[in-house]
């Protein structure tokens, strides 16, 4: 598992140090396309793998049965992907229909975060541990949480060489770990600027995942029986 979080963060993370020498040679759009197709595949592994094997190893704590925890999860699940996806706010340049662009986001969640996706990562992770509580799920979490640790570090560095002062203002009135730029007074928060269209879109998908969850165990036997888990094993 650990080998395979590594493989994505190096196509991931890889790709985006490449984006700005890329998109002068092949324009954006193209290098979008190209990102899109080596990230999404290499994401559809990891998540495959991850829901064969959740259950693997020791089997640390079960808290299942508590009551109350399934609200809780899905209430911390739905918090985190708030915070996964803000950028989906420019949905059109995903698929390159418009041409992709890096922006320096100062508003809505930024004010209570500068890295929302570690974050949501964070909290997913948390979650998914609660309920899982399996040693392969906290391996899962700790490659999920450094990858996304190293993310905080990584984009705050392209967006310096891109921006320059612009982002060191950003950064000086921001702060990675969550409302302490508001509890300093450095940031004030204005709830209208979180009421986006593409919030809607995010609550549907996580009433998508809520309903999709009962399958997860089909998906599951589907990738142990597949040629690709006879490879990685």
């Amino acid at each position: 598992m650990l080998a395979l979080l590594l493989a994505f963060a190096l196509i991931h993370s890889g790709g985006a140090a490449l984006r700005s020498r890329a998109e002068a040679r092949i324009g954006a759009r193209a290098w979008r396309l190209i990102f899109a197709a080596l990230s999404i595949p290499s994401a559809v592994v990891v998540i495959g793998y991850f829901l064969a094997h959740r259950y693997d190893g020791l089997q640390l704590w079960n808290l299942q049965a508590v009551p109350g925890m399934v609200p809780l999860i899905w209430t911390l699940t739905a918090i985190s992907f708030l915070f996964l996806y803000p950028a989906t706010y420019n949905l059109l340049e995903i698929p390159a229909v418009l041409k992709p662009q890096v922006r320096l986001y100062a508003t809505g969640i930024i004010r209570i975060s500068r890295h929302p996706q570690a974050v949501g990562q964070i909290l997913w992770c948390f979650s998914h541990a609660l309920w899982i509580g399996s040693s392969f799920m906290l391996v899962t979490c700790a490659g999920l949480i450094g990858h996304h640790l190293f993310a905080v570090w990584h984009g705050d560095r392209r967006l310096k060489e891109r921006f320059g002062t612009a982002f060191d203002t950003l950064r000086d009135s921001t702060s990675v770990v969550p409302f302490v730029a508001v509890l300093d007074g450095r940031q004030q928060l204005d709830w209208r600027e979180l009421l986006r269209p593409a919030q809607l879109g995010i609550a549907i998908a996580v009433g998508v995942f809520w309903w999709a969850h009962r399958y997860i165990p089909i998906g599951g036997m589907v990738f142990l029986h597949s040629r690709l888990e006879g490879l990685l094993s």
